[in-house]
C-alpha cells in the first residue's frame, strides 16, 4: 500500500478494535483449547508437576504469539481482523516484519496489563493509535466496504 493512500485509510474507532479482538478471542480460545487437548495427555504423564506447568504455559503462549504474528505477517490480518475489515500495516504502509509482530504482540500484552489503557489510548490520541501501535511502528486501517454486484 503506498503512502499516500495510507494517508487516506480511515484509522478505526475502538468499537471495531474490540470487535475484532472479541472475535480472535473466541478463535485463540478453541485453538488453545486443542493445544491443550494434544499436550496434556502426553506431558501430563510424563513431566513432573512444576516442570509440565511451566512447559505448558509456555505452549500456550506460544500458540498465542504464533497465531497472530504468522496473520500480521502473512497479509496483515487474521480472521478477526478480516471480518471486522481491518487491516495491520507498517507506519510506511508496508508489510509487518516477524520482528515488528514480536514487538507488537509483547506490547499489546502490556497494554492489557496496563487495566486496558494502552487500548483506551485510542480514544484520546489523535491518530487513533495504540500504545502497542505506536510503540512498534504498526497502526490498523480500515478497509472500504466493497459492494457485491
Amino acid at each position: 500500500m503506498e503512502t499516500s493512500s495510507l494517508d487516506n485509510a480511515a484509522a478505526p474507532g475502538l468499537a471495531r478494535r474490540l470487535g475484532a479482538i472479541f472475535y480472535d478471542a473466541l478463535l485463540l480460545l478453541a485453538l488453545l483449547m486443542l493445544g491443550s487437548f494434544l499436550y496434556v495427555p502426553v506431558a501430563g504423564r510424563v513431566l513432573p508437576a512444576p516442570l509440565g506447568r511451566t512447559l505448558y504455559q509456555i505452549f500456550l503462549f506460544a500458540i498465542g504469539f504464533l497465531y497472530f504474528a504468522w496473520f500480521w505477517t502473512h497479509g496483515g490480518q487474521t480472521l478477526g481482523l478480516r471480518t471486522w475489515k481491518l487491516r495491520l500495516v507498517a507506519r510506511d504502509g508496508g508489510s509487518i516484519t516477524w520482528p515488528q509482530a514480536t514487538q507488537r504482540f509483547a506490547l499489546a500484552l502490556v497494554s492489557w496489563l496496563c487495566l486496558g489503557l494502552g487500548f483506551l489510548w485510542v480514544l484520546v490520541d489523535h491518530e487513533k493509535l495504540a500504545w502497542h501501535d505506536r510503540l512498534s511502528s504498526t497502526r490498523l486501517i480500515r478497509l472500504p466496504d466493497v459492494s457485491r454486484k
